[in-house]
């Protein structure tokens, strides 16, 4: 059996499929996974990923690719480094992170950004695709690295990631083998780079004008890329097509032309040319750029007949001119076009023949417009008057061009576009020179151009139609083969023949060609032109013979070229030899300029004696040199002759200065050897020095020029490798030396000027010419003088710097700018230390406070040159320098160069830094000792905005990094006394903490900042050895001194810089590798100081626990399980002092609270404290018990902090409501007044942002709370930061009970806001005596009055809620809860918000409590049901005529008990009267804090569960019946417009029920002989219960006397049925239990002041005890006997009542209709004042007994916030589609208000939605017991309505019989 090989330890490879693992042993692979291979065997590899090292497994070879890597580091630590080009390692890396990053764009949906890293991604890895390919020249690489470094850089700036630092070729940057100063610069270059970059995309995206500016500002030649996709015209014969750019404003071409031959086949002549007729136009500057016009103009002429409709035998190859296209390119060529790809359509306008326009001037001349142009016209006005015109009748005939502006040269192009440029492209250059002439741009071309003539048409009866043609010739007569070139994209011809125009004297041709000819034969060559008449007649076209013939030389007899402009030619006769005969006529005159000038000289007509005769034609031509080797300019030729010029050195010299620049740089080699050659054949006289100095400056400044900028390479490379003047540096030193000692001639002020600026390159000449002559002769006496002219030079320029500055400022500056750029020149030839010594002196010279910053840029450069790197010439230099900065930083510098402090500073610090300087230590200890501590200084007053701290922090960085520990122990043995030490250590500590807390530098130079930190980490090691040592024994102990050492470490340690487990894990791991975790570092190094302190500790506590915790919160285990134990140590402490940890545990809870807050801490942090503070507790005598509870209490706190810290980033607000109130509630049991107010007002923010007015009202009321009514000045800690610090108690409460009004008015709690008014208005009125403000609030009191009356407010309704299982918070796992709904928020809404928190929690089924896998279940269940609030009326109201709207407020608000009811029968149920058998199970829920409160939810403490017999069900149904009944007679009685429909649905039910068998089935199941034998104790309730009955019947009686008073023709036959019933019914009930008479003082109006009608809601105990005169002696007896009862609650519908509902509730609502009614009563009796919004919720939410049936006026409309869901259907037909439904009252003793009891549940059964029975009954837990009775509803007839019904509710029917539940779950 073969066994697992192993692999090499460096076995990598890269996961390249995903792979799922089927088996325990093997390993899950995802695409992009590093493993490292450990073993093979069979296709399988055995190892581990790098994501997750501690997990080995298999996995499939096949899935693999494996790599070359190595590996670094062990175990957990290892990484493996792939074995590949960098540049590939760190795009490796890069895609990966950024991979990450466009995962979540993704999931955040941020598409912009998601589809920019998507380019950015695939541009990448396309690119590194190429480098791995190997494939590509070291130029394309080079090329391809910089776009890679540039895109990589790029992006990791937008999407926030660290910058890479990198050096001039692209390599990253080694922190390590870097000099602080040189990182800084880098990181400064690259982001500025970056930002540029991210500018120039902003500006692409939003303007194409910014985006041109911003890519061509540093770009001075441009190029224009022209692709002819296609030519439509109707010609029939062949055709040239000449493309160029033109300036309409100047009338002037441009460029040269651009040539296109176009076949009579529609197609190009060239069928391989086909799609790729590009051209580029080369050459354009940016003061193209700028014209205010500019064209693309093609002029089209005909190549063929003479006329298009000649035939065969006419002449045939004639060009003619055709037609023009014109473009208006303006925004083109300024870069507005960015699309290469668009194509732009010309069109094209045909031109007319002269004859053809005479022929329509003789017929139609009245019509004949401008926009006909003829053939003769010039052709720039042709091109003119085509752009003038508006619009060209094309008739769909033109060009189709696209075309882009791109920046660069033909190279650059050619490298930067490659897609569209390429080799085959055609080069139209610019007819003259670009902006810059580059290096080596050899060029020698002459645009000639045919401007026109005049001809005589001499026997001919019509003009000539006159053909030009062009050759070049050489002065032999011999034709120069293809030197003429009609335009770009052919080769050159011999011979060019012009355009012909028909029968036209004057032709004006404007055709331009170019001719190139060597330039070594530029000067035998000639143009010559010959004229012949061409007849369209071909036979006549062949005798035709030349008739003229003219010719011009192409350079002047003194070797200048011919001159640029326009030449006027002398035509000769054409048709003798003589005029082929070239040595004939090159001895005439060939220009009418040439022929003036001759016969001023030899006189009038001597040259024609004997030679060709002149005819009376003219010709004229223009020309233009574009030569980089020929001159036009007499001077510059003198000169490069200067042998054998005529004119003498002097003039020469003279004249040379005033040559044109361009014309210069094209000679410069020629020009400067002939300076160094008339310098050299001289030498023995001093007659041209001065001359030939000022030359050579003028032509060195002339290079300095930014247009000739680019030839300096050339002026180096003539210096090198072709300057040759071996004395040149006598001549050239004593001239310089001349002008400096006589510097004060104000006459040669301004040539000393120019010399200094060219003095690099003179002494670059200086220097060359003394190396030539040494080598050559050696080393000789001369040496001397040499160097002797060297110091002289130094000493004029010391005697010049000492001078007054108002004489010489401007000469001074230049000798401190130019200077310095001599030094690597003159050391080559000068004793190195001597030269720095001079140097030195130099500087020394200069006055103090002159010149400054010039003198601190001079040395920059000093510093920055060979001379400063050799150690000996340091030991000179850098004393100087630190004198100059030392003088510069020093606090008394009025005016500190800081710039310039700065940039010599980071020079001199970068050198010292250099590796191959030679011995430096003692430099560095010298700058150490005299700028340390000034630039510390510096720093620390620096503002942090500027722009100059950043340079200043790198120097300080640099020094620190530089010194060694013997240099640490050196500079502060410097200080001369121990206060000295504790100022320069108190100082730097808190500039290292401010630098700290501020960063210098952005976030993302990352390199930049770990560098900092590992210098700061050293230098505060160090300066511990020093407190150790120096500070810590009792006589010299230093407390803030030590302080501020530990500030300083702990803020060092807490760094968002340091923090590792932030970051990416390839950063993680980058930082580690390469600076190691430095937190542990120096958070052992704290707690060893800690330990140091000794007895000293006492004095750091409290003041220290807050850094400590700080510190100990960093979430690195290992850091945290060291530093814990010192709270332990800080509790000991101040046990042992003050035999307590008071101040230790204030302080620690303090800070803990605004720590965790802040974002630190977890739960292992929780668990680890918990456990080391409590092991060492333990362990101590005197700690264990009260250090133990003391732990408990940090523990309980960090884990409420940690909730209260997790919820405010989840967007619940309840959440994090719930959350502040658990903390604020752990405050005030601690007493801690400042954070418990603190919490205080963020909850009030949270519910006012909510609009939880109410409770934020209640939480004010807490703060009120602390206050009293005095006037001593608050506590700091009493007052919010909203309000001002200087306020009273009586102050500040006041503010707190207006703020709280305010908000309870908001919340409509008017009953509270009258409260807290009355107390405010008494402090008002016998306090402080402000009436003005008692007035204001008396009058804000009475509108809470009326609002009490008169404003609608909709009851809230309450639910049960259980939060069961392991996945939800502390504060809610496995606690019920009471909410209190929003306003109108039903069962169903309150349902859908509570899913919306937990959209992943499992509705429970039942309401039974869970069980233990539930609430030990790792997932969440939630168990939800509504609740009925229990009434706690007020004393004041109880037994009084309290009116609806007060009782309304009390039956939802100030309640603390919940109730929830059940039906169910108890032993076997009797088929006859189910009502014998069935109970009521009530279950109570008491709450921690009554409703409302600070939240809208309350935990519940206790939960009790009873259950009511069906007697007592009975007595609450019947009572409650009754005082329906009595409510609504009342109601009938007093508000005489009520409808009757209400009152007679009542009436009938009853009456109809009962004798139908309602009472009969209390009578059978509780009358019977049997039940009062079984239950004797039942008696008193029997007797309470036929009370009830008897009872009914007076009310009944009242009831239908009103309704027949009220009863109309329709309704008679139902009042008639109705009396008709309750004449047996009462004859029944009178019988059995005796009559029973009202008082009249129950139908007695009452009035109110105002004369408005107070209707007091009558209760049953009301009743009972207003009908105790009785005809029957049992009434008075039983009316308040059994007090103990348990009273009604108003939730079940009376078995009497009717057995068809009468209007539909919903189910959730659980109202029974004696409430319905009540509401329903104070609603009719408002009427007039509520609006219907406010009718409808009293009507459809509070009554079955609908109103919504008496008038459109009380019929409301639900508010659009209630309408989801809201299906409610109109009275009497929906409401007969209802199941039955049970009720279930609570308990009530007969003299208690009757509503108290509107608390019940009612459940139907069989409903999807009802939740399930309640949990099984208990022993009741507090507060006594309470009971439920249950009735059944029987259904009613069916009655029509006259609306029609709404759909109805999905309930699911059952018997009329059988009870039902409702579960409220189902809303």
């Amino acid at each position: 059996m073969s066994r697992w090989e192993p692999r090499p330890r460096d076995s990598t490879g890269v996961a390249i499929y995903n792979y799922d693992a089927t088996q325990q042993h093997e390993l899950s692979l995802q695409v992009g996974d590093t493993l490292h291979i450990l073993e093979t065997h069979q296709g399988w590899y055995r190892g581990y990923c790098l994501r997750n090292k501690s997990k080995k497994g298999i996995f499939p070879a096949s899935y693999i690719h494996v790599k070359e890597t190595r590996a670094e580091g062990e175990g957990l630590e290892e990484t493996a480094v792939p074995s590949e080009v960098p540049l590939v390692q760190e795009l490796t890396m890069t895609l990966r992170e950024w991979a990450i990053i466009w995962h979540k764009l993704y999931l955040s949906g941020n598409k912009t950004m998601f589809q920019h890293v998507q380019l950015m991604t695939y541009s990448l890895i396309e690119w590194r695709s190429q480098i791995i390919s190997g494939t590509l020249p070291k130029d394309e690489l080079k090329e391809l690295k910089g776009k890679v470094i540039g895109k990589i850089d790029y992006g990791n700036r937008i999407l926030g990631l660290d910058l890479v630092v990198r050096d001039g070729n692209g390599n990253v940057l080694d922190p390590d083998h870097t000099s602080t100063v040189t990182l800084y610069k880098a990181h400064q270059s690259i982001s500025l780079g970056i930002d540029d970059r991210i500018q120039e995309e902003k500006s692409r995206v939003h303007t194409m004008e910014s985006r041109r500016q911003s890519i061509f500002s540093t770009t001075h030649t441009y190029s224009l890329y022209i692709n002819l996709k296609n030519f439509v015209c109707n010609i029939g014969e062949d055709a040239e097509l000449l493309m160029s750019l033109y300036d309409p404003v100047q009338s002037e071409f441009i460029s040269e032309n651009y040539l296109v031959r176009w076949s009579k086949t529609g197609m190009p002549r060239e069928i391989e040319r086909l799609n790729k007729l590009e051209a580029l136009f080369t050459d354009l500057s940016s003061s193209d750029l700028i014209r205010m016009r500019i064209s693309l103009v093609c002029q089209i002429v005909r190549v063929g007949h003479m006329e298009l409709k000649d035939g065969k035998k006419h002449t045939c190859g004639l060009r003619r001119p055709f037609g023009v296209a014109v473009m208006d390119i303006t925004d083109m060529i300024g870069g507005r076009n960015d699309d290469e790809e668009k194509q732009h359509f010309i069109p094209f306008q045909q031109i007319a023949m002269e004859t053809y326009i005479r022929q329509r001037q003789l017929i139609m001349s009245p019509l004949l417009t401008s926009r006909v142009i003829g053939e003769n016209e010039p052709l720039t006005s042709v091109f003119n008057k085509v752009i003038a015109a508006k619009e060209v009748n094309h008739k769909g005939q033109g060009l189709w061009v696209s075309m882009k502006l791109l920046p660069g040269d033909i190279q650059q192009v050619h490298k930067d576009f490659p897609h569209l440029v390429d080799r085959t492209t055609a080069v139209a250059r610019k007819m003259g020179f670009p902006e810059i002439v580059l290096p080596g741009d050899v060029r020698n071309d002459i645009y000639v151009t045919l401007v026109q003539g005049e001809f005589d048409k001499g026997k001919k009866k019509t003009p000539k139609n006159v053909e030009v043609t062009m050759g070049v010739y050489d002065e032999d007569g011999n034709r120069i083969e293809k030197a003429i070139f009609p335009g770009a994209g052919y080769e050159g011809v011999s011979e060019y023949k012009s355009v012909i125009y028909y029968q036209v004297k004057q032709p004006f041709w404007y055709e331009t060609v170019k001719v190139a000819i060597a330039i070594e034969d530029v000067h035998l060559c000639h143009l010559r032109f010959t004229f012949r008449h061409r007849s369209s007649q071909e036979s006549k076209d062949k005798s035709e013979k030349l008739f003229g013939m003219a010719f011009v030389k192409l350079m002047k007899p003194d070797g200048t070229t011919l001159r640029d402009g326009k030449h006027d030619l002398i035509v000769f006769k054409g048709d003798t030899k003589k005029a082929e005969d070239a040595k004939c006529y090159l001895t005439l005159a060939g220009t009418k300029g040439e022929q003036e000038e001759r016969e001023r000289q030899l006189g009038k007509g001597s040259q024609h004696s004997h030679t060709l005769p002149i005819i009376r034609d003219s010709f004229q031509i223009s020309t233009l040199v574009c030569s980089t080797k020929l001159t036009q300019n007499v001077d510059l030729l003198g000169l490069l002759n200067w042998r054998s010029s005529h004119r003498s050195i002097e003039q020469i010299l003279q004249h040379l200065m005033e040559v044109d620049g361009s014309e210069i740089v094209k000679f410069l080699q020629d020009t400067l050897d002939a300076l160094f050659n008339i310098m050299m054949e001289t030498s023995e006289s001093e007659a041209y020095d001065f001359l030939l100095f000022d030359a050579l400056v003028f032509i060195i400044s002339l290079i300095g020029d930014i247009k000739f900028q680019h030839f300096n390479p050339v002026l180096e490379t003539y210096i090198s490798n072709h300057f040759s003047a071996t004395l040149a540096y006598v001549k050239l030193a004593k001239v310089l030396n001349h002008y400096v000692s006589n510097a004060e001639n104000a006459e040669k002020s301004e040539l000393l000027f120019a010399a200094l600026k060219a003095l690099k390159y003179l002494f670059r000449f200086i220097i060359q010419s003394r190396n030539l002559y040494l080598r050559i002769y050696g080393t000789g006496q001369d040496d001397n003088e040499f160097n002797g002219s060297i110091r002289t030079l130094f000493l004029s320029f010391n005697s010049l710097m000492d001078r007054p500055l108002e004489e010489s400022v401007k000469i001074k500056g230049a000798a401190l700018k130019y200077l310095p750029t001599i030094v690597n020149h003159v050391m080559l030839v000068f004793d190195p230390v001597e030269l720095s010594v001079l140097v030195t002196k130099f500087i020394q010279s200069i006055p103090d406070n002159q010149l400054v910053r010039q003198k601190l840029n001079s040395m920059c450069k000093i510093v920055e040159s060979r001379l400063f790197r050799q150690s000996e010439c340091r030991d000179v230099l850098l004393p100087l320098i630190i004198d100059q900065l030392s003088g510069q930083l020093d606090d008394s510098s009025s005016r500190p160069e800081h710039q310039a402090c700065a940039d010599l500073l980071s020079s001199t610090l970068e050198t010292l830094d250099h590796p191959d300087i030679g011995p430096r230590q003692h430099h560095v200890q010298l700058v150490m000792e005299r700028l340390l501590r000034k630039v510390n200084r510096t720093v620390i007053a620096m503002s942090r905005q500027s722009t100059l701290i950043g340079p200043f922090v790198a120097c300080m960085i640099a020094i620190l990094k530089q010194m060694e520990d013997v240099h640490y122990t050196h500079y502060i043995n410097t200080f001369k006394t121990r206060h000295d030490i504790i100022d320069f250590l108190m100082e730097t500590f808190i500039m290292f903490k401010d630098l700290i807390g501020k960063n210098v530098y952005p976030t993302d130079w990352m390199v930049m900042n770990m560098v900092q930190n590992r210098v700061f980490l050293r230098a505060i090691s160090q300066f511990a050895i020093v407190l150790n040592k120096v500070f810590l024994d009792p006589a010299n102990f230093e407390l803030q001194l030590w302080n501020n050492y530990f500030h300083l470490a702990i803020a060092f340690l807490v760094h968002d810089s340091l923090q590792l487990e932030n970051f990416s894990s390839e950063k993680r791991n980058k930082i580690i590798n390469k600076y190691g975790d430095m937190r542990k570092d120096i958070g052992f190094k704290i707690k060893d100081m800690w330990n140091n302190l000794g007895a000293h500790k006492i004095k750091f506590i409290p003041e220290m626990v807050g850094p400590i915790l700080e510190m100990t919160l960093v979430p690195e285990p290992e850091l945290r399980r060291s530093t814990i134990p010192i709270f332990f140590d800080m509790m000991q402490c101040e046990y042992s002092v003050n035999r307590g940890i008071q101040a230790f545990e204030n302080e620690l809870i303090t800070k803990l609270d605004q720590e965790v807050e802040g974002g630190r801490g977890d739960g292992q942090y929780k668990v680890l404290l918990e456990k080391i503070l409590l092991e060492h507790c333990r362990q101590h005598k005197y700690l264990a018990v009260s250090g133990e509870a003391f732990v408990v209490l940090v523990t309980s706190l960090l884990e409420k902090l940690l909730d209260y810290r997790t919820i405010m980033h989840d967007e619940t607000k309840e959440h994090h409501m719930s959350c502040t109130v658990n903390v604020l509630n752990f405050y005030k049991e601690k007493k801690r007044e400042d954070i418990y107010i603190r919490y205080l007002y963020k909850l009030r923010d949270l519910h006012r942002d909510c609009e939880n007015f109410t409770e934020a009202a209640y939480t004010l009321l807490l703060h009120a709370e602390l206050l009293q009514w005095s006037d001593r000045p608050c506590a700091p800690h009493l007052v919010h930061r909203d309000d001002c610090p200087a306020l009273s108690h009586r102050e500040l409460k006041e503010r707190l009970y207006q703020e709280i009004i305010h908000y309870f008015d908001r919340g409509k709690m008017w009953e509270s806001a009258i409260r807290l008014s009355k107390e405010l208005a008494a402090m008002y009125e016998n306090e402080v005596f402000e009436y003005e403000e008692l007035s204001h609030l008396l009058r804000q009191q009475a509108c809470f009055y009326e609002n009490v009356m008169q404003a609608m407010r909709p009851p809230p309704e309450y639910f049960a809620v259980g939060f069961y299982g392991q996945g939800f918070p502390s504060f809610l796992r496995n606690k019920m809860f009471v909410y209190r709904g929003k306003d109108y928020e039903r069962y169903g809404d309150f349902r859908l918000r509570l899913a919306t928190q937990f959209p992943n929690a499992d509705k429970m089924s039942s309401t039974a409590p869970p069980s233990d896998s539930v609430t030990n279940s790792p997932l969440q269940h939630v168990q939800c049901f509504t609740v009925k609030p229990v009434l706690n009326l007020p004393s004041q109201f109880k037994d009084k005529p309290v009116p609806e709207q007060i009782l309304n407020f009390y039956r939802a608000n100030e309640v603390q008990q919940f109730q929830y009811s059940r039906p169910f029968h108890r032993g076997e149920k009797d088929p006859d009267n189910e009502f014998l058998t069935m109970w009521i199970e009530r279950v109570t829920y008491t709450t921690v804090y009554k409703f409302p409160g600070i939240l809208q939810w309350f935990e519940v403490k206790t939960v009790t569960v009873e259950e009511i017999s069906p007697l007592e069900n009975a007595i609450e149904t019947m009572e409650r019946t009754n005082e329906k009944i009595s409510n609504m007679v009342q109601r009938y009685a007093w508000e005489g417009a009520l409808p009757a429909h209400p009152l007679s649905m009542l009436l009938s039910g009853i009456v109809d029920a009962a004798v139908m068998g309602g009472s009969a089935n209390y009578e059978k199941a509780f009358f019977s002989t049997k039940y009062i034998q079984q239950h004797p104790e039942d008696q008193e309730k029997i007797d309470i219960l036929k009370e009830l009955i008897a009872l009914q019947i007076p009310l009944l009686a009242e009831g239908i006397r009103i309704h027949g008073e009220k009863a109309t023709a329709e309704l008679r036959p139902l009042h008639d049925w109705i009396v008709s019933c309750f004449r047996e019914l009462k004859e029944k009930v009178q019988k059995l239990y005796g009559v029973i008479t009202l008082p009249p003082a129950l139908t007695d109006r009452k009035r109110s002041r105002s004369g408005s009608v107070i209707l007091p809601y009558i209760m049953s105990s009301t009743l009972r005890r207003l009908s105790t005169v009785s005809l029957m002696s049992t009434s008075s007896t039983s009316s308040d006997s059994n007090s103990s009862r348990p009273h009604s609650n108003g939730s079940v519908l009376d078995p009497l009542v009717e057995r068809r509902p009468l209007a539909l509730y919903r189910p959730e609502e659980q109202l029974d209709r004696e409430e319905l009614d009540r509401r329903g009563s104070m609603a009719r009796r408002k009427g007039k004042n509520l609006s219907k919004s406010q009718v409808i919720f009293e009507s459809e939410s509070l009554s079955k007994v609908d109103f919504a049936e008496m008038g459109p006026p009380l019929r409301p409309q639900r508010p659009k916030s209630l309408q989801f869901g809201d299906k409610r259907l109109p009275s009497l037909q929906i409401f007969a589609q209802m199941p039955q439904c049970v009720t279930l009252p609570s308990n009530r003793s007969p003299g208690q208000p009757l509503v108290q009891t509107d608390s019940v549940t009612p459940a139907c059964p069989g409903d999807a939605s009802t939740p399930p029975p309640t949990p099984p009954k208990s022993k009741a837990c507090e507060n006594g017991s309470h009971r439920d009775s249950l009735q059944v509803v029987p259904r009613l007839p069916e009655k029509t309505s006259p609306r029609p019904p709404h759909p109805p509710p999905k309930a699911r029917h059952s018997h009329p019989g059988s009870p039902q539940r409702h579960c409220p779950a189902a809303e």
